[in-house]
């Protein structure tokens, strides 16, 4: 994260021009802010500003480096923003594996709920009778018995199931 502070405090102060805007935006102090430049600074090898008491231009060097760290730098603040606004809930696709019958009588019931609780989750939910390689298939999660436990993957106890085996006599 030092590495994007101090970029950002680099791209800042290029776009305002002044170290003590960049500051009033990062609610730093204007010292801080050229200290973050002047590690920037001497970890690229390269002088970024002509500093003057009055002024704060860029170097040839320092407009290529902006030229280059401007379209990345946004992405990650928008994704940085993406993600604070999400608020840290749950979004994507869930890939599960389950048994038919478990799964039509215990999850299908719980679906709407669980949309209505977490409505950027997309269900990928697959609904087979056979053993599946988590990993393999790249399923997040699997229901039943039969799984494979691979190095990595993690394995909880839902609920115990009771197995009656019957049979008719031959006649």
């Amino acid at each position: 994260m030092e590495a994007l502070n101090l970029l950002e405090s680099f791209v800042l102060s290029a776009e305002t021009g002044s170290f003590s805007a960049a500051a009033r935006r990062l609610g730093l102090t204007p010292a801080a802010i050229s200290k973050n430049v002047a590690r920037l600074e001497r970890h690229l090898g390269l002088r970024l500003f002509h500093r003057s008491t009055r002024r704060l231009t860029l170097t040839t060097g320092g407009e290529q480096f902006l030229t280059q760290v401007s379209n990345p730098y946004s992405a990650l603040r928008d994704a940085f923003a993406g993600a604070a606004q999400d608020a840290g809930k749950p979004a994507g696709v869930l890939k599960v594996s389950m048994a038919l019958a478990f799964g039509r009588e215990y999850l299908v019931p719980l679906l709407g709920e669980f949309l209505a609780l977490y409505p950027g989750i997309v269900p990928d939910w697959h609904f087979e009778n056979r053993p599946t390689d988590l990993i393999r298939d790249g399923f997040d999660a699997a229901i039943g018995g039969g799984i494979e436990l691979t190095e990595g993957v993690v394995a909880r106890e839902l609920a115990r199931t009771h197995v009656v085996a019957v049979a008719s006599r031959r006649i």
